[in-house]
C-alpha cells in the first residue's frame, strides 16, 4: 500500500492574500514556526511566499533603532511583489513518491496540496517528508496460513 501526502502534510495552512503588507507577512513569520505561507486570491490558491522570499526585500536594518525611512519602506510592499505565482501543486491523493519526485525536480522548498476543486487543503515540506521517514516502522501482520 502506497502512502499518500493526505496522511503526512501540514494540515493547518496559514494563508495571506496578494494585498497584504510584507509588515503582516513578517509579523506571520517573527511570531510563528514555520517557513511557507500560501497565497490565495477568492479562496483560490495564487502563490506561494517564504521566509526566505520574504528576506531578500528586508533592509538589514529594519528592526534596529537605525533604521531610515528607506529600510522601513519596504515593509509597505504588497506580497503579490514578492511571492512566487503558479506554484507547483500536488493532488491530496497523491503518493509519498510523488511528493518526492516533485521535490527533487524542481528549485522549490514546500509543495501546497489541493483538492479536486484545486483548493489548498495542505502543504509539505522537505521537514514533513523527513518527519513521516523517521516514525517507527508499523509491525507487519502476518497472516495465519
Amino acid at each position: 500500500m502506497c502512502m499518500k501526502v493526505n496522511s503526512f502534510m501540514t494540515k493547518h495552512i496559514v494563508t495571506v492574500t496578494m494585498d497584504d503588507k510584507v509588515s503582516h507577512v513578517k509579523y506571520l513569520f517573527d511570531e510563528h514556526e514555520f517557513h511557507h505561507l500560501l497565497v490565495v486570491d477568492r479562496g483560490n490558491l495564487s502563490g506561494v511566499l517564504s521566509d526566505r522570499d520574504l528576506l531578500r526585500v528586508l533592509s538589514p536594518d529594519v528592526d534596529s533603532l537605525d533604521a531610515t525611512s528607506r529600510d522601513l519602506a519596504c515593509l509597505k510592499k504588497m506580497v503579490h511583489q514578492i511571492m512566487t505565482r503558479n506554484p507547483i501543486t500536488l493532488h491530496q491523493d497523491a503518493s509519498i513518491r510523488d511528493a518526492i519526485d516533485v521535490l527533487n525536480q524542481h528549485p522549490i522548498s514546500c509543495l501546497p496540496i489541493v483538492n479536486d476543486a484545486g483548493k489548498a487543503v495542505g502543504i509539505v515540506t522537505w521537514r514533513d517528508l523527513i518527519r513521516m521517514l523517521a516514525r517507527p516502522a508499523e509491525p507487519k501482520v502476518e497472516s495465519a496460513e
